[in-house]
């Protein structure tokens, strides 16, 4: 069986790709490479997957897939954005993160933003694809729902959808990750190249 490989320790992600990549043996690349942790300095999520699934392909040689996903708010010019993780510090709790991004909203009118992920597919031969899906809505005023993680609970979709009360496999249906990853399947090519 052909293997692929997903540069990520979370193993709900992983099971994602599992759903996805039918027929292939993926592997999360924590249980090949132990002391995989690549610098994600890139200037966009574009260039952070992409410098996840570069250096899994050439250190494993085998395909893998990477993602980088995150937050972007109109009124803050974009921010946190591929710094959403890290936006209220270094090793910052989803708490925090969320504490400074409604500080900063605090009397704002414009709340739109967007979650943006970008999937990364690169092969050991050294060739890459990429595949882009967002999701568009707003900031609440204040944390809702018991559900989901990160920014969750503070964002509700253009439809009315608030991500904090609604499952993992109600998100997964809407997300900006379904959405890059519907594209990643249409792309007949990629899937041609990861039989050979």
């Amino acid at each position: 069986m052909k293997k692929i490989v997903i540069a990520s320790g979370n193993e709900g992600k992983i099971n994602d790709f599992k759903s996805i990549f039918k027929g292939f043996e993926v592997i999360g690349i924590k249980t090949l490479l132990d002391d995989f942790e690549p610098v994600e300095d890139g200037q966009s999520f574009k260039d952070n997957a992409l410098i996840k699934a570069i250096e899994g392909a050439k250190r494993t040689n085998l395909p893998v897939v990477s993602d980088d996903s995150g937050l972007s708010v109109e009124a803050l010019e974009g921010k946190p954005g591929i710094k959403s993780a890290r936006f209220a510090g270094e090793h910052a709790t989803d708490d925090e993160n969320n504490k400074k991004l409604l500080d900063l909203l605090e009397g704002k009118e414009n709340r739109s933003a967007y979650f943006t992920s970008v999937i990364a597919v690169a092969f050991p031969d050294g060739t890459t694809s990429t595949y882009e899906g967002a999701v568009f809505g707003e900031i609440l005023e204040a944390p809702v729902g018991n559900n989901g993680f990160g920014y969750d609970p503070l964002f509700q979709t253009l439809d009315g959808v608030k991500f904090g009360e609604i499952s993992t496999d109600e998100k997964a249906e809407i997300s900006h990750r379904k959405n890059a990853i519907d594209k990643l399947l249409k792309d007949e090519e990629l899937f041609k190249k990861l039989q050979k």
